[in-house]
């Protein structure tokens, strides 16, 4: 594991500051700050529009789904980079739903994210052709999955549990039926090992800005199953894409393969940090980075569990079952996180009372949970986040 403690040197992890919140939004990679200036000023400034062209822009968002299909046990050709997650989403399920013809049900879990279920209500009722999103609890999902479902569409890891879906046995519970299964990978992609051919997964989206270290506004992606791709429709008819975004039809023709899959114009600045941050995944087995979160998560829990008795782990106890984050529920759970912040311990908070605490191998240690630990129990045991400060609800949580 000591290659870890090597990469933690690709960040710039502020000093006296012990974060706890790649789950929500990845350091900067320190290389990410010259590749930035680098796109900037040796490619758009002196290039121009000629960039597109001479520094390769238009080939940004396959190069970087191949990468981030390495991670995702994806095949090259089949992931694509850009828009966001919730543009992903949208094209996801209508896809999936103009391919089941006939079936009026999207189902969906209530530990899926929020704008999963917004953007996939969203369409369905745009399309007013009686489909129903059905949302169950997760562990109802695939006793619901019935010959009437178009798609199953669960986020692989619950964004305020950890809780892991078994991605093969539902997808496999979807194929029996003949529904078509869409995974968000928004906590999964670089934290634990996905398999996506070996699942058979149908299609796959996923943001970058959270365990991906691609900053703040990262662009989302996209997988489509090889065999699939010239079945799916683009809903979102985007110019890139089109066949041939340059020929300028006034009629709309698929791309070839996953660039059909495309919508808007790459955001370049963005995509190059993003290239940059991928860089610290080179060479590393995401079995490793998996094995470690484990023992990192493991002792947070014991070290919390031990010092704290009024705290309540919202996670599940078997470190197989969830992803790379633990939650405590305590029922002033924001005032705590707060107080946690302000001693320089970073996590974030879930309404109504859950503490979110994640764990990057990359450049998280031990010394970083024992730490967290031993203040969140201080500060629990103290009343230290009884405090009017530390009340007052701020924009982001």
């Amino acid at each position: 594991m000591s290659s870890f403690q090597t990469r933690r040197d690709l960040f710039d992890l502020p000093e006296g500051i012990t974060y706890l919140d790649g789950n929500s939004l990845g350091p900067l990679p320190k290389s990410a700050v010259e590749r930035a200036r680098a796109t900037m000023a040796e490619e758009w400034g002196p290039m121009l529009i000629t960039g597109w062209n001479k520094a390769r822009w238009m080939d940004l968002p396959g190069r970087l789904g191949d990468r981030i299909g390495r991670l995702i046990g994806a095949p090259a050709g089949s992931t694509v980079v850009g828009d966001t997650l919730s543009i992903k989403v949208y094209q996801a399920v209508a896809s999936a739903v103009e391919m089941r013809p006939g079936r009026k049900i999207v189902l969906s879990d209530n530990g899926n994210f929020p704008s999963d279920l917004y953007m996939a209500d969203g369409l369905l009722k745009s399309l007013k052709q009686g489909h129903e999103l059905k949302v169950v609890d997760p562990e109802a999902v695939a006793e619901n999955i019935t010959e009437d479902v178009a798609a199953v569409m669960l986020t692989h890891v619950d964004y305020r549990t950890g809780r892991v879906h078994d991605m093969k046995a539902i997808t496999d519970k979807a194929h029996a039926a003949g529904a078509i299964m869409i995974w968000d990978l928004a906590h999964s992609a670089g934290a634990l090992p996905v398999d996506l051919t070996g699942c058979n997964a149908d299609i796959a989206v996923g943001c970058t800005y959270k365990y991906l270290n691609g900053g703040p506004g990262a662009p989302g992606f996209i997988h489509v199953r090889p065999d699939l791709i010239d079945q799916v429709r683009p809903a979102l008819s985007g110019w890139l894409g089109h066949q041939a975004p340059f020929a300028f039809d006034l009629d709309y023709r698929p791309g070839e393969g996953i660039s059909r899959m495309r919508v808007g114009t790459p955001p370049v600045i963005q995509m190059a940090v993003l290239d940059a941050a991928l860089d610290a995944f080179d060479g590393v087995d995401m079995t490793d980075i998996r094995a470690r979160s484990i023992e990192l998560s493991e002792q947070f829990i014991s070290e919390v569990e031990t010092g704290c008795k009024d705290v309540e782990l919202a996670s599940p106890r078997d470190p197989q079952a969830r992803g790379s984050q633990v939650s405590f529920r305590f029922h002033e759970g924001y005032a705590a996180m707060q107080a946690l912040i302000a001693r320089g311990i970073i996590g974030d908070f879930r309404a109504p009372d859950i503490m979110r605490f994640g764990f990057c191998p990359l450049y998280n240690t031990a010394e970083d949970v024992s730490h967290a630990a031993a203040v969140l129990c201080e500060i629990i045991a103290t009343g230290e986040w009884d405090r009017p400060e530390f009340k007052q609800r701020k924009a982001v949580t």
